[in-house]
């Protein structure tokens, strides 16, 4: 059954000024994982007032780790984009991406995961699959959904709480190994996955990044790289859940599909997920790990021209079903290096 959203509770919400001027308020409610902005006259500059409140921003995002502006003048992507390079000037590329997207007009800008509008992508936190991931993630709604298409949130911090405290240190002491591989045209070609046509290229970011790879003779391309499970938040040095072994186990999959796959051999899957010394990860494990995301989860509906801020460790996101026109853009910032800890 699933946890109502804080969102939803008769909780009194608390409302603050965080600009100088009383430009903006931030309205929170009970323990919910998002503050909402909103401008006191719809003239605010949104990029011109985060300019002068980055602080009181990320004060914000660290207690709750993600901030909705709505109600600002962000009527097109171009508006978007100058918004978030305010935060931070580069945006970052979507090198080693695990699910369809197409860049935008506006450089450093992305559709959202293109996925049937009748499916849902499951809770997540974006390239916890590899050692390297944004640690800011920017969303812009260009057109709302008539009907669903929410973008769920839900709290890291207290879904590792959920967890059986045995699966949370056992995840932590082993990482988890993800094997993928491209070019069966059942998944991301590597061209797709690495944005380039150059074996060279692609050769040269997994040394970067420390992912094993093995070109097939058939051409395609095989990696393998063991990651953390949990990480540290550079802020407020919690331990998080943050791994993606949930959706590349083939548990994820329907029965239908998940009997068909393994008949290509487990060595074959377009992706799977190990426990990081190469063992299987038990079903029943990840089972808990999709209860407990789905326990979290809270979902406010877009409204045209809302602009998400998240904060990529604390905070997973999803995206539900839909019916009618939808348009989501995305942005990635601030480069988070897994094996040092560092944010650049």
């Amino acid at each position: 059954m699933t946890t109502p959203s804080p969102l939803n509770s008769p909780v009194a919400r608390r409302r603050v000024a965080v600009s100088g001027r009383g430009l903006v308020t931030v309205d929170a409610a009970g323990r919910g994982v998002l503050s909402v902005a909103r401008p006191t006259v719809p003239t605010v500059d949104l990029a011109a007032w985060l300019k002068d409140s980055k602080p009181q921003v990320q004060e914000i995002l660290n207690e709750r780790g993600a901030v909705l502006f709505r109600g600002f003048p962000i009527r097109e992507p171009a508006d978007f984009q100058a918004v978030v390079k305010v935060w931070s000037p580069a945006l970052l590329s979507y090198t080693y991406g695990s699910t369809p997207r197409s860049k935008s007009a506006v450089e450093g800008v992305y559709t959202s995961t293109e996925y049937p509008a009748d499916q849902t992508i499951p809770q997540h936190n974006e390239m916890a699959y590899a050692r390297v991931w944004p640690r800011y993630l920017w969303f812009y709604c260009e057109t709302a959904a008539p009907v669903g298409g929410a973008t769920p949130l839900a709290d890291n911090r207290r879904v590792g709480e959920r967890l059986d405290p045995a699966l949370f240190a056992s995840f932590a002491a082993r990482g988890v190994r993800y094997v993928r591989n491209y070019g069966s045209g059942l998944d991301l070609s590597w061209q797709q996955a690495f944005e380039t046509e150059d074996p060279k290229e692609v050769e040269e970011l997994c040394r970067d990044q420390e992912i094993d790879f093995d070109w097939q003779e058939t051409g395609r391309l095989r990696t393998s790289q063991r990651c953390p499970a949990v990480v540290e938040h550079p802020a407020t040095g919690t331990d998080l859940w943050f791994n993606q072994a949930h959706l590349f186990h083939t548990s994820a999959l329907s029965a239908e599909v998940r009997a068909s796959l393994l008949e290509l051999g487990p060595g074959q899957l377009p992706r799977q997920a190990y426990y990081g010394d190469g063992e299987p990860i038990e079903d029943a494990a990840l089972d808990e790990v999709r209860a407990a995301f789905e326990a979290e989860t809270v979902r406010q509906p877009w409204e045209r021209g809302d602009v998400l801020l998240i904060d990529n460790m604390l905070v997973s996101h999803g995206r539900d079903p839909y019916e009618g026109p939808r348009r989501v853009l995305v942005a990635m910032t601030d480069e988070h290096d897994g094996r040092t800890g560092a944010t650049r």
